[in-house]
């Protein structure tokens, strides 16, 4: 077993999460909250001892991330026929966006000092008897996600590469929708971001399939 793979493993499940919850969002208008609670969360998490506590520790991945494995499994296992193809299509855009990002150490910089700011804001939202980063309902009040959305318009959004959202007009039109789509997607840059940083590269999903399968399986499980 790699620590490597578990680490790519952990990056792609939150990144598909985000791509997963995005078009819920655009063709439903709803999705889980717990799910939506640990991607917006993960924003926050800057400096973490572990990949693991990004999404909320190992004994949580299962089910934080529960919706991200099952969109990376049907990657890994299923034909092209039986995918989600604006699900792969976000993720696949979230991870060429955030190549471009890593370009801009002056995007990169107003971006960080941005999260700091609204981490301050999200501590108003939480209960002042525990730690921020154990109230993740804090980081989904819809002043916190609207900060975010606008966040992802000043910056990743000025790129001439964008990523094009479909789905219900009256779901894609709807002002917190929209605001909760840029926010996950900011969240998916995350998790694209830390899939380059443990060493994931594009190719890899087309030929390292094997390898990331029993990974996704193992950290998955419920025991």
């Amino acid at each position: 077993m790699s620590r490597i793979d578990d680490q790519q493993a952990i990056a792609l499940a939150g990144l598909f999460q985000a791509a997963s919850l995005v078009e819920q969002i655009s063709t439903r208008g709803m999705v889980p909250q717990n799910s939506f609670e640990t991607s917006l969360a993960s924003i926050f998490v800057t400096n973490p001892e572990i990949t693991e506590e990004i999404y909320g520790g190992a004994e949580n991945l299962p089910i934080n991330l529960s919706q991200g494995f099952r969109g990376l499994q049907e990657l890994l296992d299923k034909s092209r026929t039986e995918q989600n193809p604006d699900t792969i299509r976000y993720g696949l855009s979230l991870m060429h966006l955030e190549r471009k990002l890593s370009k801009r150490p002056d995007l990169l910089q107003k971006i960080g000092e941005k999260i700091d700011k609204i981490s301050q804001q999200a501590n108003y939202f939480a209960d002042p008897d525990t730690e921020l980063t154990d109230n993740p309902a804090a980081f989904t009040h819809p002043s916190v996600v609207a900060n975010l959305a606008s966040l992802y318009q000043d910056t990743l959004s000025t790129f001439n590469f964008r990523i094009q959202v479909t789905g219900e007009p009256r779901h894609l039109q709807n002002t917190e929708n929209a605001a909760k789509i840029r926010a996950l997607l900011l969240a998916g840059i995350r998790a694209a971001m830390l899939w380059r940083q443990v060493g994931g590269k594009r190719w890899h999903l087309l030929f390292f399939k094997s390898r990331l399968r029993p990974a996704v399986k193992r950290i998955s499980r419920r025991d």
